[in-house]
């Protein structure tokens, strides 16, 4: 079932069992309600029977001085002296006499009580009283039929069924609606990402729905999803052509090499251009599969010594502090010798490594005494093939920075590697500093 049925359903779903809850709720508090009228209207006519039977008995055996409904129905009424003999009875009995077993009770126990008993047909309550000493005893029964009790408890129930299939038809209604409405910027949605799948064309969007719902922030999350599949496959063109570019300048001196070598011969200065040539193809090769090995790579995991690896790289000058990162200890000596190399070459003076702890962070600094990078060029010089060489140094240095959660940025003549401290480094850092507070 699709997500609209499968709401539909639900909202029917529930809106009939509330009903059907409430409906029986009701049910229990009128089935409750009716039975205690009954029981009272019983025990007022027994009253007044009782009564009737110590102030004037003569008239009790007067017809039809017992008929009198209870609670709207007609009440059955038999009087019983002490005996177990009838003394009076209603006309409403017609020759029916009410079991004397009832009334045992009420005479010898002298107690009242109700009772529901099935009489020929009809199920009857039952009202056991005590008559008084006075009157000479024994006990009065009134009765009446519970049928229309048990009709009108019916009819609630089929009232409630009625209710519930109705609130359950409305309930789907409603809810068909609201999902047509809802589901509507979901369906352009699907169309407009089918078609952007089918035509491959990654330039095109998602149509905005105009909302702040949940729709309206899904539209803009996966436009916001296609905007970076757009710049990734951007750059993606970007670095094929200037790959192609890259390459196509040494491949050319070589050819042109190889045919002068095919028609003259070798010579020193021609061998050397060759090895030159495939020097440069083997380092740019080189640089391309480390740049992608580098972006694909899972997290790092190796504890490794900062500034021991900064101490074995070669600088001029070193200033180091003991700090502990979580990473790949062969990514970060390769970007470490990229940075030195990229300092000898285009720098001045003595390069100088630093290592130092600034927090939660390990920062690793290789500055020269030149110039330094033009604040307009410090973004671009970490793009792909930006300079001389392979062009493709500081971008290796910055997908290894970002491959362990850090950043590579250009200061002036500075460049700086900027990773997360090693986490149970940090921990013990915090318990000396919370040890050195608790020191009078």
């Amino acid at each position: 079932m699709n997500l609209r049925l499968r709401t539909i359903l639900a909202a029917a779903a529930a809106t009939m069992l509330a009903v059907v809850v409430l409906g029986s709720a009701v049910d229990v508090l009128v089935a409750r309600h009716l039975r205690h009228e009954l029981d009272r209207s019983l025990r007022t006519r027994a009253v007044g029977v009782a009564q009737l039977a110590a102030s004037a008995p003569a008239l009790l055996t007067t017809p039809g001085a017992l008929d009198a409904p209870a609670g709207g129905t007609q009440a059955l009424v038999e009087v019983i002296d002490s005996k177990h003999r009838i003394v009076a009875r209603s006309l409403s009995l017609g020759g029916r006499v009410l079991p004397g077993s009832l009334a045992q009770g009420a005479i010898t126990g002298d107690t009242a009580r109700y009772r529901t008993v099935r009489f020929g047909g009809d199920v009857l309550r039952v009202y056991a009283a005590p008559l008084a000493t006075v009157s000479g005893g024994g006990a009065v029964l009134v009765a009446a039929s519970t049928a229309d009790l048990s009709n009108t408890i019916s009819t609630l129930h089929g009232l409630t069924i009625i209710a519930a299939l109705l609130a359950a038809g409305v309930g789907a209604g409603a809810a068909a609606l609201l999902m047509r409405g809802a589901l509507q910027p979901l369906t352009r949605l699907d169309r407009a990402a089918g078609e952007i799948g089918r035509t491959g064309d990654s330039s095109r969007r998602l149509p905005d729905p105009h909302g702040a719902d949940e729709v309206g922030r899904l539209a803009a999350t996966l436009n916001a999803m296609l905007d970076s599949l757009e710049r990734a496959r951007e750059s993606e063109r970007r670095f094929l052509a200037d790959a192609s570019h890259e390459l196509r300048t040494p491949l050319t001196a070589l050819r042109g090499n190889v045919g002068h070598l095919a028609r003259y011969g070798a010579t020193p200065a021609l061998v050397a251009d060759l090895e030159a040539d495939a020097e440069r193809l083997a380092r740019l090769a080189d640089d391309l599969l480390t740049l992608s090995r580098e972006e694909a790579a899972a997290p790092p995991g190796e504890d490794v010594r900062l500034d021991e690896l900064a101490r074995d790289a070669g600088a001029d000058r070193v200033e180091l502090e003991a700090v502990t990162v979580t990473g790949d200890r062969a990514a970060l000596e390769r970007s470490v010798a990229n940075l030195v190399e990229n300092a000898r070459r285009h720098g001045r003076g003595e390069v100088t490594i630093t290592v130092r702890v600034d927090g939660e962070r390990a920062l690793l600094d290789v500055e020269d005494e030149g110039a330094g990078v033009p604040l307009r060029d410090r973004e671009r010089v970490f793009e792909r093939f930006y300079g001389d060489g392979s062009g493709l140094g500081l971008a290796i240095v910055r997908a290894t920075a970002e491959r362990h959660g850090g950043r590579a940025y250009a200061d002036e003549a500075r460049f700086t590697i900027e990773l997360l401290r090693k986490a149970s480094e940090l921990d013990g850092h915090a318990a000396g500093q919370e040890l050195e507070k608790g020191r009078p």
